[in-house]
């Protein structure tokens, strides 16, 4: 099943892609996509609907972030070992845990303008988790039984921000427009192994990233049941969960006024994002 949601920055409401691919509108049904949507409880009400019956949205909506009311918005860092190579750093022994401002989160293809002060703004495809329960210390065997979807991230990053100041991971990842989520969530019974996903990412048509889930370093699980054993994990929490390689740091080329990103990701779906100019 894939929930979005749609409208006005703000003012977004809830959706369901039925299964011809018809948008249709979830506002007499549920009030928001949020992680108690995510229920088993609520889901399984969900795929009893008769679809024909819901409201068909037309097509110049405006997506919004896939699920709304996200508590913590957390980060993977060098989840990849092929990033980490490239970034000249060691594989972590456990995994890296960042926090990114939800107040970052905006939807799939709205433009990112670039913050003031902002010089080397980098991207990062990725897949995230959305949990559908509280969290706290969860064991490997049962940590995907609190995950109700997965969606499509793309952690952007200011890489000054990022090496020149303290606290850099939070600071150089959580300016307005730096999470984008969706542009909708696919629920976890339709995707029963997490770790087949293919992630791509171009620039102005030029490929960048190129790899499947099957890499990360720590696979969903593990990430879930570790973070739970230092903090109670919330119905609703993002966890984003981390990029391979093929960024600007490698390179040294950050993206500037005028690029056009597209992230995808198979069943995830694609981000189509236009960087401005602040």
């Amino acid at each position: 099943m894939k929930l979005f949601r749609h409208g006005a920055i703000g003012q977004e409401r809830p959706g369901l892609i039925d299964a011809q691919g018809i948008y249709r509108d979830l506002s007499d049904v549920v009030d928001d996509i949020t992680g108690t949507t995510l229920t088993k409880q609520v889901q399984q009400r969900l795929r009893t609907l008769d679809t024909s019956r819901l409201p068909v949205l037309p097509a110049a909506i405006r997506l919004g972030p896939c699920i709304a009311k996200v508590h913590n918005f957390i980060g993977l860092g060098l989840n990849f070992a092929d990033h980490a190579a490239e970034a000249k750093l060691p594989i972590p022994q456990h995994p890296l845990v960042f926090n990114k401002a939800p107040t970052c989160i905006a939807g799939p293809h709205d433009p990112l303008i670039i913050p003031p002060g902002s010089h080397e703004l980098d991207y990062e495809v990725e897949m995230a988790v959305v949990l559908c329960q509280d969290a706290w210390q969860v064991s490997e065997a049962h940590a995907l039984d609190y995950v109700g979807g997965y969606c499509l991230s793309n952690d952007f990053t200011d890489r000054y921000w990022q090496n020149h100041y303290a606290g850099q991971w939070t600071i150089g990842k959580s300016a307005p427009g730096f999470g984008p989520l969706g542009p909708w969530l696919v629920t976890a019974d339709d995707i029963p192994n997490p770790g087949e996903i293919q992630l791509a990412l171009s620039v102005n048509q030029q490929r960048k990233q190129y790899a499947n889930t099957s890499g990360m370093i720590f696979n969903v699980a593990q990430v879930i049941a570790y973070i739970s054993r230092f903090f109670r994990l919330s119905c609703g929490d993002v966890i984003t969960l981390g990029t391979p390689a093929g960024v600007g740091l490698a390179t040294g080329s950050y993206l500037k006024p005028g690029d056009k990103i597209t992230a995808s990701g198979g069943i995830l779906g694609e981000q189509h994002i236009q960087i401005l100019p602040e």
